[in-house]
């Protein structure tokens, strides 16, 4: 978090002692709802001079409901299209519609993620982190519905080989995603869901890469050619993005270690 921290810090432990002593000596604790008397009469100290930053800039802990609110849709998504794709086309087409809403919600909380972060003096987190994470967790929902538009609308069934496969891994790598924000709030080891995801993606790949082979080996007509290799990539992409969220995540555990 660095120097920005320090002000805040100090200020709880002087509050902390006055509230320790005021116990001591049965005393009324007045609310703090004004300025120090001494920053008043202009003559603040070193303590009225931190009470004035963090009543100012006050260290905003709300970052991490909205990164778990993230979370949370992008498991409801990707479990929609892991649904989507085991049912029929019509049902395909309610669940790319699910998906369309979750990601216009998840935009919502991405829009105030970045609202918070540009007003916010103290942040829990580096703010350069926060955004990278923010964006990397957006970008998953944007592709998952991009999935499930391109599912819905060239209107194949049965889907084509593989998929199913695809949505299930996508899935599971979103599941650890969830895991892994929830223990970055409490500070938990979140290695082993980055490693998971890692190995998900790792599996996705060259499970498309197989599929494609195969594409190209045997299908004949070009325009189903060309849609279900637009399916596997998009399929494939989201995966990847997983992992650059995987990433980030990292990244902040080794910068706040």
């Amino acid at each position: 978090m660095g120097s920005a921290g320090l002000p805040h810090t100090l200020v709880e432990r002087k509050q902390s002692r006055r509230l320790a002593r005021n116990s001591r000596t049965g005393g009324q604790i007045a609310k703090d709802d004004g300025p120090p008397t001494a920053l008043c009469r202009g003559t603040a100290s070193a303590y009225d001079t931190n009470w004035l930053i963090v009543r100012l800039f006050p260290r905003e802990e709300k970052f991490f409901d909205l990164l778990e609110e993230q979370g949370v849709h992008i498991v409801e998504a990707s479990r929609l299209l892991h649904d989507g794709v085991r049912s029929d086309p019509a049902s395909m087409a309610t669940m790319a519609g699910e998906i369309k809403r979750i990601e216009h919600a998840a935009d919502r909380v991405t829009h105030q993620l970045f609202t918070r972060l540009n007003q916010t003096f103290v942040t829990p987190l580096d703010p350069e982190d926060l955004h990278n994470l923010g964006s990397a967790l957006d970008d998953v929902v944007d592709y998952i519905e991009d999935a499930a538009f391109r599912l819905s609308a060239y209107r194949l069934h049965p889907v084509p080989k593989g998929v199913l496969e695809i949505t299930e891994i996508i899935h599971a790598c979103c599941l650890r995603l969830q895991s892994a924000v929830v223990k970055l709030k409490t500070n938990q080891n979140l290695m082993e869901d980055c490693i998971e995801i890692n190995r998900l993606e790792n599996v996705a790949d060259e499970l498309v890469r197989k599929l494609v082979t195969n594409l190209f080996n045997e299908e004949t007509d070009a325009i189903v050619l060309l849609k279900h290799k637009e399916i596997y990539e998009t399929l494939e992409l989201a995966t990847d993005l997983c992992e650059d969220v995987a990433d980030v995540l990292q990244t902040i555990v080794v910068k706040n270690s």
